[in-house]
């Protein structure tokens, strides 16, 4: 295709499959890429020796291009009578579980800033592309990225990130709606979100950055697709739409809640990790609902905590407390291989442009 994004990373299609860290796999990577798109595995959640893994397994099984995606997330700032408080507000969830709350929080995921051994993991394994969540690595490390011939991406929630992100040197901006499932990738979750959607966001960067911009956010069919090229973007990202997919790790449960009718009402919410992040309404959303938010620690110590009570409740049969992300388009998504749902959203993408250009 004569498109930026194509041309770069030597795609057949404008279309990326989110990263998703703990769903996304080498396989569902390897399976989009292997379609003609740009398979994404995400590794924010693993040490450096998982993720050069990962990255070295899904590269066996495709030729084609590879994006990894990392968290560049600040440190957490401790407070250890908040952390206290927070452990103490579920002792008696878990009691309900027979089991007992950690003892302590703790920072379950390291971020990719000054995160040397990381870094020399993506330079060794060069993979096409690597996308930034949460912010930006120092401008040095984009440098050294891009001097290795790997495309950069980074999220933007707001037409100053993207700025911030057009000034560091990045090559291609992934404009957030408020639509999409997981978390948001808002730089400071102190700072004031105006949870913008991702029509308006695509058209909003645009008007402030030069730089290519590739729209996220309640994409999950082709017509979805079609309306967001039109807007000039240089491609667009779907990550719901792949949760079902059988190559996605994606457990029963959350499969099974992803084709319930619970999957038509999702929530932003940050007490299961610590950071704002949609999910599929449910015990765990809400039951911290109002919860204040100054109460909830920071990102991801929270995460460490919802984790070991999804793991209880998970273990007497309650799967209510899961992680269970999602955008607001999660009751359209479809249960088919990852290669054949690339060829629907495709052959649906020209159909729809066929049908407007009549």
């Amino acid at each position: 295709m004569n498109n930026l994004l194509c041309k770069r990373l030597n795609l057949r299609f404008p279309l990326i499959q989110a990263p998703m860290a703990g769903v996304s796999t080498p396989e569902l990577a390897a399976a989009v890429s292997n379609a003609g798109a740009l398979g994404s595995i995400g590794v924010g959640a693993s040490t450096p020796q998982q993720a050069e893994a990962m990255i070295r397994q899904s590269l066996s099984l495709t030729s084609g291009p590879l994006n990894v995606n990392v968290f560049c997330h600040a440190p957490a700032q401790r407070d250890p009578q908040q952390e206290s408080a927070w452990i103490a507000r579920f002792g008696e969830r878990f009691s309900g579980f027979d089991a007992a709350p950690p003892g302590e929080l703790s920072e379950i995921y390291q971020t990719f800033c000054g995160n040397d051994a990381m870094l020399e993991v993506l330079l060794n394994t060069r993979p096409a592309a690597v996308s930034f969540h949460f912010g930006l690595p120092s401008e040095d490390v984009i440098r050294r990225l891009r001097s290795q011939g790997i495309v950069t991406l980074a999220t933007a929630t707001s037409p100053e990130e993207a700025r911030v992100i057009e000034e560091a040197g990045v090559d291609f901006i992934v404009a957030q709606g408020i639509e999409a499932g997981g978390h948001r990738g808002i730089f400071d979750p102190q700072a004031e979100d105006r949870q913008l959607s991702t029509l308006t966001l695509v058209q909003a960067i645009r008007r402030v950055s030069r730089l290519p911009v590739i729209a996220a956010g309640g994409i999950m069919d082709g017509a979805g697709i079609a309306a967001m090229m039109k807007l000039g973007v240089a491609g667009v990202q779907l990550g719901t739409a792949f949760v079902l997919c059988p190559e996605s790790a994606a457990n029963t449960a959350y499969r099974q809640l992803m084709k319930s009718e619970q999957a038509a009402s999702t929530v932003m919410t940050a007490a299961i990790s610590g950071r704002p992040a949609r999910c599929i309404t449910n015990d765990f959303c809400r039951m911290t609902q109002d919860i204040p938010a100054q109460t909830i620690p920071a990102y991801p110590l929270t995460y460490a905590l919802g984790k070991a009570l999804a793991a209880a409740a998970s273990a007497k049969g309650d799967h209510g407390y899961g992680a269970q992300w999602a955008g607001q388009g999660a009751s359209l998504a479809r249960e088919l291989p990852a290669t054949e749902l690339v060829k629907v959203l495709i052959a649906e993408w020209q159909a729809a442009d066929d049908l407007t250009a009549e």
